[in-house]
């Protein structure tokens, strides 16, 4: 592999559950070795820990929390663990927040305003404690649609997607480069499963997008990428369904085009150019592996598999 093609690896998410974390950690130190452009740190298990843990095991891969929920801790104190990893990674870490879903905020018993005010709020908090808390690193904000995009290109330093559409984000990220600094930093959270099978790959991606199918943020996002015809049938369905029948009848109605424009699958060499097109549009691609074979470990090596 020349060092050219080793430069475009995509950014790999890893996720510290219970009982893993110390086998997440060795991934992470094969990742950097192979070249992985960076990991993405979802909150599941606690991103800020697992930051802390790659900041100390790791020497030169980027890092960064997508996307750390902005109310799971104070601004003031999340300024202070934020800046506390940057200055023990020597500047390798990003911090990504997000506003995070209904459903989180009601567990945890949050009263949320708006969302662009709530998180335009708390950089703002983080940035006047930075006196105290010592240098914050870059910010990313969680980004879907137009208006929180040029939030960040306002307040922030990047912004990441979340099963974002291939076909829509392209004009999304040339708004974002002719609004920011060439450094912005434009990432997509992608689903993707390597297997020869590709049906079989693209069942394992119906059922990671069923939860994201009955959220409204994600749905209104998908008819603004033109997925008008998609949503509605989502829409139908979760008006009609019992709950126990809800899963099954969302994902019999995911059509194949949608599930490839927001996720990819295939054989080594189908995802191989699948994430070169990613890379194409501006967007650098971080591969959230799933696996027709096993968990996120067996996913995560056949990931890695691509790129030896």
């Amino acid at each position: 592999m020349s060092r050219r093609e080793s430069d475009q690896i995509p950014a790999l998410s890893l996720v510290a559950t219970p009982t893993k974390r110390a086998a997440m950690l060795d991934l992470a130190i094969e990742a950097e070795r192979i070249g992985v452009s960076g990991i993405a740190c979802p909150s599941l298990g606690g991103t800020l820990g697992l930051c802390t843990s790659l900041a100390h095991v790791t020497s030169s891969i980027r890092f960064w929390t997508s996307i750390q929920p902005m109310y799971y801790s104070h601004p003031v104190e999340a300024g202070n663990a934020a800046a506390h990893i940057h200055e023990v990674s020597h500047g390798r870490f990003g911090f990504g927040i997000g506003v995070s879903h209904t459903a989180v905020t009601k567990r945890l018993g949050v009263e949320t305003g708006k969302p662009l005010t709530d998180i335009d709020t708390y950089v703002a908090a983080m940035r006047a404690n930075e006196r105290f808390s010592g240098a914050l690193p870059p910010i990313y904000l969680a980004t879907l649609r137009d208006k929180m995009l040029d939030l960040a290109t306002r307040i922030a330093d990047g912004a990441i997607w979340a099963n974002a559409a291939l076909s829509a984000i392209s004009t999304q990220a040339a708004h974002a480069r002719t609004n920011a600094s060439p450094e912005f930093f434009l990432a997509n959270m992608i689903p993707t499963v390597v297997s020869d099978d590709r049906q079989a790959a693209r069942a394992v991606h119906r059922k990671t997008l069923t939860g994201y199918a009955s959220l409204p943020n994600y749905r209104n996002y998908w008819r603004h990428a033109g997925f008008v015809e998609q949503v509605d049938r989502f829409e139908q369905i979760l008006e009609t369904s019992a709950k126990d029948e809800l899963a099954e009848r969302l994902q019999a109605v995911m059509s194949d085009t949608w599930i490839d424009d927001c996720t990819i699958s295939g054989n080594a060499g189908q995802v191989r150019d699948a994430f070169r097109r990613w890379w194409a549009v501006g967007v650098t691609p971080i591969a959230v592996m799933s696996s027709t074979n096993g968990g996120q470990a067996v996913a995560v090596r056949e990931f890695l598999d691509l790129w030896r």
